[in-house]
């Protein structure tokens, strides 16, 4: 299935949540002169227009990114990341998760994206065209799986599926065990919706069962709208760096402003 685009959703709660934590180890790991890897399996379009008529039906943004903007000291690498791609691409312009690695990372670093979807990957290569990074219209989780262990063997991994496909919640298991055998050092990171349904929870018992030591953070959040089924974002991280939990805490404080 081919049929869910990130642009009604650009912007929303969870992903502040899900880019403020990946802008935070990106740029912790940029801390260190040593090259790394960035490989992402769902990439989506990489670059969004909030003023878009998707996203303005939706509303999502204006309860997303525009209500929690000033969450973010101007230091923070989530603001760096947005203010950059503001500047580049005028003021309702949003970056998902490539442009936010792109943003981040260095000349030295092999960055890595995997997008599906004929229509999104164009628009993504069009993103990322004066950016360093291979892009690939291909199966993420098999690109993944063929890259592992990447070189250099320092870095991180985004997995953002949009769980349109229901066997995701009882295929990523298996697939985060065959990754994490392969590349041990690797900073491997799921995200994953909250929804009133909990279709979440069996994936993420069976996930901290593999990887008792992974951090999983949460945040809950008011529907944006009446019978919306995601109430919150999650994210399990295997081989967390250092601060992350704490960072983690602090937007779990903001985010609790909202209830």
């Amino acid at each position: 299935m081919l049929s869910y685009q990130h642009h009604y959703h650009a912007g929303n709660l969870a992903d502040v949540h899900k880019h403020a934590l990946l802008a935070w180890m990106l740029d912790y790991l940029t801390q260190k002169g040593k090259p790394l890897s960035y490989i992402e399996t769902h990439a989506g379009r990489g670059l969004y227009d909030l003023a878009a008529p998707e996203a303005v039906k939706t509303g999502e943004a204006a309860m997303g990114i525009t209500r929690a903007r000033g969450w973010f000291p101007k230091n923070h690498p989530y603001s760096r990341v947005l203010d950059a791609i503001r500047h580049s691409n005028g003021p309702t312009a949003y970056p998902g998760s490539p442009l936010v690695a792109a943003t981040l990372l260095r000349a030295t670093d092999t960055l890595h994206f995997a997008e599906l979807h004929p229509g999104e990957f164009t628009a993504l290569r069009d993103a990322l065209w004066h950016h360093k990074g291979h892009t690939y219209p291909q199966d993420g989780l098999q690109l993944a799986q063929s890259l592992c262990p990447p070189e250099p063997r320092r870095g991180l991994l985004l997995i953002d599926p949009s769980y349109e496909v229901k066997t995701d919640y009882d295929t990523l298991p298996r697939v985060l065990q065959t990754l994490h055998r392969k590349w041990n050092v690797g900073i491997l990171t799921l995200w994953y919706p909250i929804l009133r349904s909990a279709a979440h929870s069996d994936m993420l018992a069976r996930l901290q069962q593999d990887h008792p030591t992974a951090l999983r953070h949460e945040v809950t959040f008011p529907p944006i709208r009446d019978g919306h089924r995601m109430t919150g974002s999650g994210l399990f991280v295997i081989n967390p760096p250092y601060g992350l939990e704490a960072e983690a805490a602090a937007l779990s404080a903001r985010f609790r402003t909202l209830h």
